[in-house]
């Protein structure tokens, strides 16, 4: 049995369904998020004040690209399950090869990993980390 074909059987249609419409409605979301902030950004004039206010200004910025980052980055995953979805790949752990849990694909819709397999994962960047 081909992995789309064991994805279909494992995941049912509703889940895929009700976690497609979540995974749109947190695009839109991010999207929104990241123009409103881009634009206030714009609004702020960096050049204008004192040195406090400069520097005030600069870390505003700073503040705002970190964030845009994180919102890149949790964009893309969205995007990535999309894609998976679309494929028939959604549900499947890529560590385990087992299918993720419903309430974890409920909650976070845009996960790659199973508990088991994010438990997997946190042990081997802990190993490695001590090395």
């Amino acid at each position: 049995m081909s992995l789309a074909a064991a994805v279909t059987t494992l995941v049912s249609k509703e889940i895929i369904d009700e976690c497609r419409k979540k995974l749109v409605l947190a695009k839109h979301d991010l999207l929104n998020r990241m123009k409103m902030s881009a634009e206030r950004f714009k609004e702020n004039n960096k050049n204008v004040g004192d040195e406090i206010d400069q520097s005030v200004a600069q870390l505003e910025e700073y503040n705002l690209l970190i964030n845009q980052e994180r919102l890149r980055f949790q964009l893309s995953e969205i995007e990535f399950a999309l894609a998976r979805i679309e494929k028939n790949h959604f549900g499947v752990c890529e560590e385990t090869l087992e299918p993720i849990e419903e309430q974890r694909l409920l909650s976070i819709p845009w996960t790659r990993l199973s508990i088991e397999g994010a438990e997997i994962r946190e042990r081997y960047k802990n190993h490695f980390a001590q090395i």
